[in-house]
């Protein structure tokens, strides 16, 4: 199995990477200690990798699913957290590109292209891996509007969002059929935002609660038919899913290349420590490891492109590749030994950064739950 990438996904690629030595790798270690980069923000904006997959129309660069792929995929070999920004960002605003009527699209899509940043609201503090057990809730107003209660937990780009989807229950008698999206702005009348949590890793997201006290949406809000919102998340998370192993990908790849530089370098029993079997097989298993996600990651990208249904293959893909990429980063922090330890050789604040990989956006167990139960069923 090999890509090969269209002329301009090549100049996409190449233009990214440049990009991330240039400008997101050299923040990656601000981002972990101070925080979202509004500053990086705005630099990828400039690049116009904001909207780089949203039809031109739009103001965007016109690209597919394989496109954002290439893009998070390269950004994530200078910082995990800003990947994960672009990832969610897009998870959320491909709600509208996919279910908005055509009034939202022609609002919304246009100023995420220009930079607005858009988050989505699943999670709540019960309800993390049973999505469907969400309890905020929306009823209908007297004037055809909504009226949305309730809060959300652990929400990427929450705090820095101009837009958040929210899913809430319209029917809580009907379980997920009774669940259905809406568009909330940042400035909504009610809608509270909570303290940036102190995560260990990814430090570089924004990640924060959100409390709803009876706000109020005009009609316009509802994204997608009333009762479609849970399906609608599912499928989202399906491409989010790929994300995550562009991300694992991109992070393996980056500890590996720290490793690599001081296996070449450091001297140990008279010759460079590169030299010894034992640090060769780990190489030997990491690249192959590496190939293995980024295969994974483009095959299911491609599917998607082609609109063929990717659940399984979504869920394989981010397994293998988060929980590899964990070890890959743990076995490079081994290479090192004690400079392995340090904040000096960059390694332990990826090895804390992986470990999300293989929570958000559906935990392994939940994955591997989906994936046996799938196998098992298949005649």
């Amino acid at each position: 199995m090999t890509f090969e990438f269209t002329e301009e996904q090549v100049m996409i690629r190449d233009m990214v990477r440049e990009f991330t030595k240039k400008e997101v790798e050299p923040r990656d270690k601000w981002m972990d200690e101070n925080g979202f980069d509004y500053e990086l923000h705005q630099k990828l904006t400039q690049a116009g990798l904001m909207g780089i997959h949203l039809a031109e129309k739009y103001g965007g660069g016109g690209g597919d699913a394989v496109t954002s792929i290439i893009v998070i995929h390269e950004i994530a070999k200078g910082s995990a957290s800003e990947a994960l920004f672009l990832d969610a960002n897009w998870l959320a605003a491909d709600l509208i590109l996919y279910h908005g009527t055509e009034a939202q699209k022609d609002k919304y899509l246009p100023q995420a292209a220009q930079g607005k940043i858009f988050a989505f609201g699943l999670t709540e503090s019960s309800a993390g891996s049973d999505a469907a057990g969400i309890k905020s809730t929306v009823v209908p107003a007297d004037d055809g509007g909504w009226i949305l209660n309730g809060g959300k937990a652990w929400i990427t780009n929450s705090g820095v969002a101009d837009y958040y989807i929210i899913l809430a229950k319209t029917d809580p008698t009907a379980g997920a059929k009774g669940i259905s999206a809406f568009i909330v702005p940042k400035d909504a009348e009610g809608l509270t935002i909570g303290k940036f949590e102190d995560k260990m890793g990814m430090r570089g997201s924004a990640t924060c609660e959100l409390s709803f006290d009876n706000i109020h949406l005009p009609a316009e809000a509802l994204l997608g038919a009333q009762g479609m919102g849970f399906k609608m998340a599912m499928e989202a998370l399906d491409g989010a899913r790929i994300s995550i192993g562009a991300i694992a990908a991109g992070l393996a790849e980056h500890a590996m290349t720290i490793a690599k530089n001081y296996a070449n370098e450091r001297v140990a029993f008279g010759k460079p420590i590169g030299k010894f079997e034992g640090i060769q097989f780990k190489f030997a298993d990491m690249s192959a490891e590496i190939r293995a996600m980024e295969l994974l990651t483009y095959d299911t990208a491609r599917m998607k492109v082609a609109g063929k249904r990717h659940t399984l293959e979504a869920a394989q893909t981010k397994l293998f590749s988060a929980t590899r990429c964990t070890q890959i980063c743990l076995e490079c922090q081994q290479v090192l030994g004690g400079n392995g330890y340090s904040k000096e050789y960059h390694l332990e604040r990826f090895v804390r950064d992986s470990k999300l990989l293989e929570i958000g956006e559906g935990t392994n167990e939940i994955l591997r739950m989906l994936i046996g139960g799938t196998i098992l069923a298949q005649k």
